[in-house]
């Protein structure tokens, strides 16, 4: 089935002027130029006249978005994104579209790959260009607490995953406690302790991670230094080489399925089986997980029920709503096979041996 969306790419030309030029120039904020360019507040007759003065003096055009807030004529619901091609980036904005269309509205996608404030006025600049009624902002990463930042006041937002934006409608993922949930799930199976191997995160510490620290500081078990990767599978894959040999580690949190995949691979490089020798457990449910060899143990996040949630919250915001309400939904842990007991353990020895494992030898 065809899709109503449609994916904006920014140029590379020269930049038209901004409302953030204007604001400059005017020596006013942001909101304060939305609020002149819509006419829905009143702003004093000094700050109005020196906003058309540099409206003037840069050549610039109101963009689409703010004539749609006066004309209520805006079809376009407009998403803004780190990225497209990750499985739950894809799956959220899939969400957003399938409600969005529902909803008689298409939708226009912008990327933003990076926090330079140049690039991002850019990105947004772009997509206020068009007829836009409100705007998705997917706040999974620093590219899109930047772009967030820089939507002007008066045009509807509502914000997808992230910290809590007490100004904005939000629906989030309690990754939090999901993680702390995976984490103790691998203590019970035995473990000392969980090691974690962490995306980046979009602040100094992201919910996975807070859940993983607070599981193992609430079981009294020893907190490792954190692994860092990168986005990429093959950071995981390096890193599990590395480690292989290393006695200390029996079990490991992932923050997404990607890095547990690349981790399970490079272990499997230096000849060692999962959950054989180690325990592994991903993040997000990702549609292969449960075909890897062996099927991953994993954290199931709904991203497209989340996608209709942030619409839903738009929606409200589009119609005029006072109240910015947060929606919350619980991922859950689906168990495969690619975490059991540590080797060595009495579960372990049980497995092989149940007879020496019974007389505790």
């Amino acid at each position: 089935m065809k899709r109503n969306l449609k994916l904006m790419s920014i140029p590379s030309e020269v930049r038209p002027p901004s409302i953030g030029d204007v604001a400059r120039v005017a020596g006013v904020s942001v909101p304060t130029v939305s609020r002149v360019l819509t006419g829905k507040q009143r702003v004093s007759s000094d700050k109005t006249k020196r906003v058309h003065d540099a409206i003037a003096q840069l050549g610039y055009r109101p963009n689409s978005a703010a004539r749609a807030l006066v004309s209520g004529r805006g079809s376009i619901i407009g998403v803004i994104a780190g990225n497209t091609s990750r499985y739950g980036y894809a799956s959220a904005i899939q969400g957003v579209e399938e409600a969005a269309r529902a909803a008689g509205y298409t939708v226009v996608i912008t990327v933003v790959e990076s926090t330079e404030e140049t690039e991002v006025q850019r990105a947004v600049d772009l997509l206020l260009g068009q007829q836009v009624a409100g705007i998705v902002v997917l706040k999974f990463d620093p590219p899109g607490i930047a772009a967030l930042r820089a939507l002007p006041a008066g045009i509807p937002v509502a914000v997808m995953s992230g910290t809590r934006e007490t100004r904005r409608s939000q629906a989030v993922f309690e990754e939090a406690k999901a993680a702390a949930a995976a984490t103790q799930y691998l203590l019970d199976l035995g473990h000392e302790t969980v090691h974690h191997v962490a995306v980046p995160p979009s602040r100094r510490e992201d919910g996975r991670t807070q859940g993983w620290r607070k599981a193992l500081k609430d079981a009294g078990a020893r907190v490792p230094p954190v692994m860092q990767a990168t986005w990429e599978p093959e950071s995981a894959h390096t890193l599990g080489k590395a480690i292989a040999n290393r006695q200390d580690i029996t079990a490991l949190f992932c923050g997404n399925d990607d890095l547990a995949i690349g981790l399970i691979s490079g272990l499997a490089a230096q000849g060692k089986a999962v959950p054989r020798d180690f325990s592994v457990v991903g993040f997000d449910d990702h549609p292969l997980a449960r075909f890897w060899l062996p099927p991953l143990t994993t954290v199931s996040q709904d991203f497209v029920r989340l996608g209709h949630d942030v619409f839903r919250l738009l929606q409200e915001q589009m119609a005029g709503a006072a109240v910015h309400r947060l929606e919350r939904r619980m991922p859950e842990l689906i168990i495969r096979q690619t975490a059991g007991a540590p080797r060595g353990g009495r579960q372990a020895r049980a497995a092989a041996d149940p007879a020496s494992a019974a007389s505790g030898t």
